[in-house]
């Protein structure tokens, strides 16, 4: 699972060329190399499964987040590619491309979310955030035989947002 992620956020035209290539880097090249070194030990054995973590950005953009949403893009195209190349040797490679999902910095201390229930109803139809839980069902979908003839695919675990902007 390549599960690396960076997130910077400014206006395009504000964006330094620093954090432009460290967020390539972090969130493209990553994905590139990791899958690149354990292909040849999955092809050799004549299976595998690899999952690529994108975003719903990949097919949405918003304000101050161009670099991010292209990057996540690159990791849906590049796990459409390397399904075109590693399919025939056996290799499953799907992207999971979760929504809108709840971390540290969103709770209070008392672990309960600072947003409002309307405030997350406005992100996403399932009228909450994700948890890390909403997950769970996806990835071992992913990476169980269930999903043997799921191939170059990208899984939304969003609520229904994607669905609906």
């Amino acid at each position: 699972m390549n599960n690396a992620g960076l997130q910077r956020r400014a206006p395009l035209e504000k964006f330094t060329d620093a954090d432009w290539r460290e967020l390539m880097s972090t969130n493209v090249d990553s994905v590139y190399y990791v899958s690149k070194a354990v292909a040849p030990h999955m092809i050799a054995r004549g299976r595998g499964k690899i999952i690529n973590i994108g975003s719903v950005q990949c097919e949405l953009a918003r304000p101050g987040i161009a670099p991010y949403a292209a990057s996540k893009g690159a990791v849906k195209n590049l796990t459409k590619g390397m399904c075109a190349d590693w399919a025939r040797y056996g290799l499953q490679i799907n992207a999971l491309a979760p929504g809108y999902f709840a971390d540290a910095a969103d709770q209070s201390a008392d672990g309960r979310l600072r947003c409002s229930t309307s405030g997350c109803a406005k992100r996403t139809p399932a009228g909450r955030w994700g948890k890390l839980e909403d997950l769970h069902g996806a990835v071992v979908f992913l990476a169980s035989s269930a999903s043997d003839f799921v191939n170059g695919q990208t899984l939304y675990v969003d609520g229904g947002i994607v669905a609906v902007v």
